[in-house]
């Protein structure tokens, strides 16, 4: 009985964070205040009493419309506070039920009667806000193009005091971990196998000595400005480098922004990988979009924003297949060199012919 109460609570959470982003998603591009006023319509801007608020009932007591003016909202509202509700109770059963993360303190008894650690229940909560930015973030990307600063910087901000409070590799305990050699992609028996914490792997390996053996803050506040970095110089020079031979903006700022965010919550290397995972959702849609409607033109903070969250929830998977790479310096610079030429050839052969520039002046 315990379980379903929690199962039924953080539906109820995800709801009202639904609700809440609604009223985002509303008025974040428009530069204003999510605080005040409060709810009111669209159309008439009378005030909303808070028993039309609530999550679903409201709406469907009203069928959708105003109490005032009897103006349509749409069911775009109820989707999302449905699907947050629905994505939230996901992300609990994966992370706190099913410890994809192997978190410790999951004895199989206290799962059944619905006893969690405290630990299960901080990584959740870390990563539930983490989604909730990456949602708006996308829902305002579909909505406006754009992706707002005013979210993403309060958001990197938050996901920093994350990174440096739940330090890698808490809940782990460090001093359990075994002395980290220097990777070596040549000689794999001497990689070590590296504890999945809240905040899933250190900056590198092995640690230098102002943050061995992990667990303290220097160690967490360099895993989130490393974090930071790689999701906002990644995104810019691929926005640089593609769109110069593209000859127009392939990427805009706002995704940068994005991966900033993303980065203070889970580090550099999850960042980078969960780009190269949102490139087939990208693909897909934009194809879809070509057939359908005859435009190039894509959100890419969607796609972004479900690369993250898959790398996220898959890293017990990914991650140790991708530790000979990830940490060999030499390895890192090498795939960097083989990007930036794969961008530039990618770009001039999309390049469409009138975008190339007429020569000696002629129409």
């Amino acid at each position: 009985m315990l379980l379903w109460f929690w199962l039924l609570l953080v539906f109820f959470v995800g709801l009202c964070v639904g609700s809440f982003i609604n009223v985002a998603v509303s008025r974040l591009p428009l530069d204003k205040s999510l605080i005040w006023p409060g709810s009111t319509c669209g159309h008439c801007l009378q005030p909303i009493v808070w028993h039309d608020n609530i999550p679903i009932l409201g709406w469907l007591k009203l069928r959708g419309k105003c109490r005032q003016c009897g103006i349509a909202y749409g069911v775009r509202y109820l989707f999302i506070e449905i699907g947050i509700g629905l994505s939230f109770v996901a992300l609990f059963v994966l992370e706190v039920i099913f410890d994809v993360h192997q978190w410790p303190g999951h004895e199989a008894w206290r799962v059944r009667h619905g006893l969690f650690p405290l630990a299960s229940w901080l990584g959740f909560a870390h990563h539930a806000l983490l989604f909730s930015f990456l949602a708006t973030a996308s829902l305002c990307d579909l909505a406006t193009r754009e992706i707002p600063l005013r979210l993403t910087i309060p958001g990197a901000i938050i996901g920093l005091v994350g990174a440096t409070l739940l330090a890698w590799p808490w809940p782990h305990e460090p001093i359990a971990l075994a002395p980290m050699p220097r990777i070596n992609a040549f000689l794999p028996a001497n990689i070590p196998t590296i504890t999945e914490g809240i905040y899933p792997w250190p900056f590198w390996l092995p640690l230098p000595e102002w943050a061995s053996p992990g667990g303290n803050w220097q160690t967490g506040l360099a895993n989130g400005l490393c974090g930071m970095l790689m999701g906002t110089l990644m995104l810019r020079s691929i926005a640089w480098l593609f769109g110069a031979a593209l000859g127009r903006e392939a990427l805009g700022l706002g995704d940068a922004d994005l991966m900033m965010m993303a980065g203070a919550f889970l580090g550099w290397q999850l960042v980078l990988i969960g780009f190269f995972f949102s490139i087939v959702p990208a693909l897909v849609f934009g194809i879809i979009n070509l057939f359908f409607r005859n435009d190039d033109s894509l959100p890419f903070g969607p796609s972004l924003a479900a690369g993250t969250m898959i790398a996220c929830l898959g890293w017990r998977w990914i991650g140790p297949h991708l530790q000979v790479v990830l940490f060999w310096g030499e390895g890192l610079i090498g795939l960097a060199v083989v990007a930036v030429v794969f961008l530039l050839g990618a770009g001039l052969l999309m390049r469409r012919p009138e975008e190339e520039k007429p020569e000696g002046g002629g129409t």
